[in-house]
């Protein structure tokens, strides 16, 4: 939600396609956003793979080299201690570009690259066997509280903060948090027949 209220353009275009979905449902007994209708919002995704890009869960990912290996013209024996930063391979212009700072969902947009530990510039959950096993039903939560946030409601920072003021310092530690609260105002979104979804 930080990024999005950083950047209202990005906000209002997610909004836009998540309730144009639900325009959809009219009619239907439930209008609840379901994991199968996730797969139709293309641009949340992209929302959500930036903000993990950027945000990612863990700073840094510790692993163990089981064998002698070649790395990057580095001979690393086994059992050599390797520590994967996360935070700046999320940040690194060489991977992402000269605007890797910025919030640019549009970056994953039509793109294949994906979190699942295939792509190397973007492990946020890690890779290969010791891949988080939560990943999938994490991604899923999350798109979906998401969806629901969008549709159900417009967001605006609390006390007529400005959006270009919104302090995006992270606290690093085992895993990355906002260092300050984030508070907004919700309004609920109504519908043309005068009800709150």
């Amino acid at each position: 939600m930080s990024e999005l209220m950083k950047n209202p353009r990005i906000m209002k275009r997610a909004q836009a396609e998540v309730r144009q979905l639900v325009v959809q449902f009219e009619g239907k007994k439930s209008k609840v956003i379901e994991e199968r209708d996730v797969k139709k919002l293309d641009y949340l995704k992209s929302v959500v793979k930036e903000t993990l890009r950027l945000h990612s869960p863990l700073a840094l990912l510790p692993r163990e080299a089981r064998d002698t290996v070649q790395v990057g013209g580095f001979k690393l024996p086994v059992k050599s201690k390797v520590i994967i930063n996360l935070w700046a391979m999320g940040r690194d212009p060489d991977i992402w570009g000269a605007d890797a700072e910025c919030f640019k969902p549009e970056r994953f947009h039509g793109s294949s690259v994906d979190f699942k530990g295939f792509d190397f510039e973007f492990i946020p959950f890690g890779a290969g066997r010791r891949i988080c096993p939560g990943m999938s039903f994490g991604v899923t939560v999350i798109e979906l509280a998401l969806a629901e946030l969008l549709y159900h409601f417009d967001w605006k920072l609390a006390n007529g903060m400005n959006p270009d003021k919104l302090d995006m310092t992270e606290s690093l530690g085992l895993t990355c948090k906002r260092k300050n609260a984030l508070y907004l105002t919700a309004t609920p979104h109504f519908t043309s027949l005068g009800e709150s979804q």
